[in-house]
């Protein structure tokens, strides 16, 4: 603290005996604070007045979000390119340009690649303006649209190529989409010199579009035919083994009781002999039966086989197998590529089986898994329907069970996760 100055002492001290005398202590000043406003004053609002504007502004904010989000959406420069999205929405593929083979296809890709460089070429591709000058100079404005339509049409063949590489098979809407929004670039960026892409050049690579993905998908189409095909024929040759081997053991058994009776008669065992010339006449029968079976391509057995473990409870399979023994086929659908075996709930056997099969699939048409494969013969249905419709093909269905008895799923479905939802369990 810095002493007091003489002149603020008082005479009267300042006579005495010069004690020294100390300085008052400094007085706390009190903090001051502005008065609140009364409650009536302009632009007092209270707490909870003011959380409610806050929330209005905020609902808003989102709202105005909302509408830039839909905007944005909107435009046409925005495209879709999640391919899984697009696939729902367009759902079954549908042909452009229908053909009967993809090597049909690859031809039409071969003449529309000719079409796009004779356009290119031609100077046909893009249009631009013939009256655009440049330092009042109507060749150097010539000169500088050439320059700039060359670019744009780079980076638009650029994008169509691109196109073409990223599509995917049965999905042509994105690339569409993509290569419409970069024509609507380029005559936006190009208004000034009014350069755009001709039109007619756009539908040609629009066209090539449509036919790569037409030809995308006819060659997945001929892959899953060869490979059903393949199928088909293994299992032919299985059946026709199945019919050789059968007969091979009855031409034992034949030989066998053929060569007893002639003992027996010879013998004089007459009764013995009768009953084994029965068993070969028997055989003969079955022979016979045998013959025909292996000559009939369409008899067989129509079976109807569900998973409720690997596709639920209202899913089933109907199909038709030649084998001898049906369950063969049965136990090869359930192999290590289902977590469980098929269950049975029916094994018919017709001297028609193609045609009984078909029937039942057209009745069952609309309720199948697979729109864009009919030769997958899952359906949504129960198997009590199946049974109406296949006992009023045949009539009275000795055997036919619409429960199963699904043994390892029932016992797996106790160790499965605790968190799966009641849905995902059954």
């Amino acid at each position: 603290m810095s002493p007091v100055p003489e002149s603020a002492v008082p005479a009267a001290i300042r006579a005495g005996a010069g004690v020294p005398i100390a300085p008052p202590p400094p007085q706390p000043i009190a903090p001051s604070y502005p008065a609140a406003p009364p409650l009536s004053a302009p632009g007092y609002a209270p707490a909870v007045t003011q959380e409610a504007q806050l929330i209005a502004e905020v609902a808003r904010l989102r709202a105005r979000v909302a509408e830039l989000e839909e905007e944005l959406r909107e435009s046409v420069d925005v495209v879709d390119l999640n391919d899984q999205r697009v696939l729902q929405e367009v759902g079954v593929y549908q042909y452009h340009h229908p053909l009967e083979t993809s090597a049909e296809y690859r031809d039409r890709l071969d003449d529309i690649q000719n079409r796009i460089k004779d356009a290119v070429k031609k100077d046909d591709a893009v249009l631009v303006s013939e009256r655009f000058t440049f330092n009042n100079s109507l060749a150097k404005g010539r000169k500088m649209t050439s320059d700039y339509s060359k670019l744009m049409l780079r980076a638009y063949n650029a994008e169509a190529d691109t196109c073409v590489r990223s599509l995917r098979t049965g999905n042509v809407v994105t690339a569409k989409k993509r290569l419409d929004a970069s024509v609507e670039t380029i005559a936006r960026l190009g208004s000034m010199m009014e350069i755009r892409i001709n039109p007619t050049y756009h539908a040609i690579r629009v066209e090539e579009l449509e036919l790569t993905a037409d030809f995308l998908m006819k060659v997945q189409e001929e892959k899953e035919a060869a490979r059903d095909e393949r199928e088909r024929l293994r299992e032919e040759r299985k059946a026709e083994q199945e019919f050789a081997a059968e007969r091979e053991r009855l031409d034992k058994e034949r030989a066998h009781h053929a060569s007893v009776a002639e003992a027996l008669r010879a013998k004089g065992d007459v009764d013995g002999a009768e009953k084994a010339e029965a068993q070969v006449a028997s055989i003969d029968a079955d022979i016979a039966a045998n013959e025909a079976r292996a000559a009939n391509i369409r008899c067989g057995y129509v079976y109807v086989i569900s998973n409720p473990g690997a596709f639920g409870r209202n899913v089933v399979k109907i199909g038709m197998t030649r084998r001898l023994e049906p369950m063969d086929r049965v136990r090869e659908l359930g192999d290590a590529s289902v977590p469980f075996p098929f269950d049975v709930h029916a094994l018919f056997f017709s001297d028609d089986a193609v045609t009984l099969e078909t029937e039942l699939h057209k009745a069952f048409h609309e309720k199948r898994l697979n729109h864009v494969n009919d030769r997958r013969e899952f359906y949504f249905a129960s198997p009590g329907a199946v049974r109406e419709v296949l006992a009023a093909k045949v009539g009275n269905l000795l055997e036919y069970s619409d429960e199963v008895e699904a043994t390892q799923y029932l016992q797996s479905k106790k160790y499965w996760p605790s968190e799966l939802s009641e849905t995902e369990r059954t």
